[in-house]
Order: C-alpha cells, then structure tokens, then sequence
C-alpha cells in the first residue's frame, strides 16, 4: 500500500501562484473532489501500490473545519487533519502533524510508500525518520508556470527518495481564476466610506525559496535585494498583483468590508502580501521596517484610482 500525505497550504498557495501570479488562496476555485481523485491516480501510478488513505492537512479558525473542508473529510479515504491560523494567517501545528504522521505511519508499517505534497524544509527531518522505519518517500510537487516544481526545499529533495510534478494538466483542469463577472474594480475610499472603481492590473509570477534554496529562484542574499530602489520595485510589484487578483475575485461586499476595517488588512490578504514578497526577496524573513512599508504600499494603492 502508500500513503498520501498533503500540505493544502502548500498546494493551494503554489498553485494559485501559477494560476494567478499571487498566492492569495481566495483568487483560486478548486474542484477538491476532481483534484484529491488525480493525486491519487498519480500516487498509485508513482508507487505501483493502491492508495490507502489521504492524509489531508489544512488550517482552520481555532481548528474548527468551515464548510469545504467538512466536505472534504467526508470523501471516501480522506483523513481530514487541521492546524490553526497565527496572528499573521500563516499555518500553526500543521507541518507539526505531518512530521507526527510520517513518523508514526512509519514505525507502524502502515504502508510502503509515502507519497508526500509538499515543499517544507520543516519536514525534512520527519521524512528522515520515517524512511529509517523502511518507508520509501517520494516528493510530488505542485508545478510552477513553466511546469518546472515550485516552491521545493533543497533539503527536503536531497532527503526524500525522488521528486516528481503533478501532472499540469491536473492543476489546469481543477484549479480556476475566481472572477466576479461584471465587477473588476480598482477601489478607492471616499470621505463617505463608499468605494469607487476602475483600472486595470499588472500581472507577474514568482517562485517560492525554502531555507536559501529552491528551484527557479535567485539564490538568497542577493546583491540586488539590498538595492532600495529594487526593494521598492518588489513591494510594488507585489501588492499590484496581490490586490488584483483581491479585486478580481471579491464581492463588493468584500471590497466594502476592506476599506471599513482599515488600516486592518485581512489575514488572508496580509498573508499573500508577506508570502510573495518573502518568496521574491529569497526566502528570507520579513523585518518590520519591510513589512510596514509593504503594508503602507498595500493602502497606497486603493486609494489610487
């Protein structure tokens, strides 16, 4: 038997980031039912072994499933496994629980082969451990625009007993753009609270650096990251493409609600906004002064018309 083993922040952040350019998850509408079926048609065709179970690992408010996600756990060999969100929208316990199941799935004997989505360089040591055990573990990763594989740890690939790519026509045909048909606003807020629209977006795509090295990506430390008119570039490249694809896929209730709890951003979009910058700058963390103006740059940009 295998095992598959998925890292739904992982999936669905790389994946919008090949289908919109950002990994703002909300941009992105997913057939889950189509898209769990191919991964394990690909996992038992990777493996030559039946599928056993998918192990599904997600975050949610306060660990408590939403709709889709109940949905989720109710499909046939779907083990529903959820973390929480932190202060800033990034994912808690989560890689915790796959390295915990790697190992103990392992030890256990549950099955051969491990079949894990997912890039985290966290998970490196977990994947060591489990293969101590006599488990095969193979990387399938989600493929970037040139359908080369994104956002993977270079550590995590030396450890792991081989690297593949879902199939892009996997992604192509259950992964779409959220469009709101008829309603493709650039938002400013006036006196009144009431939004305006018009204008149009920029697009770019970007690949994800773990720990100073991934594939596709400038390494870490660059010369030109420390160029401050470069850094400026990346910021305004980054919330242009973020706050596109917000517009694109909001409601106008969505929109209303934004510019109301200003100068709050919400957690989803904040997220997208630290995750792409972070990927464009190599990987590395975010210091305040950064994050501030990043912020600053996000607000900047409704209110412009």
């Amino acid at each position: 038997m295998c095992s598959l083993y998925v890292d739904v922040g992982y999936l669905l952040s790389a994946t919008a980031v090949r289908v919109t350019g950002t990994s703002f998850r909300n941009g992105i509408e997913v057939d889950y039912e189509s898209l769990i079926d191919a991964l394990v048609q690909q996992a038992e065709a990777l493996s030559g072994l039946p599928v056993l179970r998918v192990h599904w690992y997600d975050s949610a408010r306060d660990g408590v499933p939403d709709i889709q996600q109940q949905l989720i756990g109710e499909l046939s060999n779907v083990k529903l496994r959820l973390g929480r969100f932190g202060r800033e929208g990034q994912q808690k316990g989560v890689d915790l629980r796959i390295g915990l199941d790697l190992v103990t799935h392992a030890r256990n004997g549950a099955a051969d082969v491990f079949i894990l989505v997912s890039g985290d360089d966290d998970l490196t040591e977990a994947v060591e451990e489990a293969q101590a055990h006599g488990v095969q573990v193979i990387l399938l990763a989600v493929p970037d625009a040139k359908d080369k594989p994104h956002a993977i740890s270079r550590h995590l690939i030396r450890a792991a007993d081989g690297l593949k790519t879902i199939f892009p026509e996997t992604i192509d045909q259950t992964v779409t753009k959220v469009e709101v048909q008829g309603w493709r606003p650039r938002a400013k807020a006036t006196p009144n609270g009431v939004t305006s629209q018009g204008g149009s977006y920029a697009h770019r795509t970007s690949a994800v650096l773990e720990s100073g090295a991934t594939i596709g990506s400038e390494p870490a430390g660059s010369a030109t990251d420390e160029d401050p008119a470069y850094l400026a570039e990346q910021i305004d490249s980054v919330v242009t493409n973020v706050l596109a694809t917000f517009r694109r896929s909001a409601t106008a209730e969505a929109l209303t609600e934004l510019m109301a709890g200003r100068p709050s951003i919400p957690r989803d979009i904040d997220k997208a906004l630290l995750t792409d910058l972070s990927d464009r700058r190599g990987g590395i963390d975010l210091d305040e002064t950064v994050r501030h103006r990043l912020r600053t740059k996000f607000w900047e940009k409704c209110d412009e018309v």
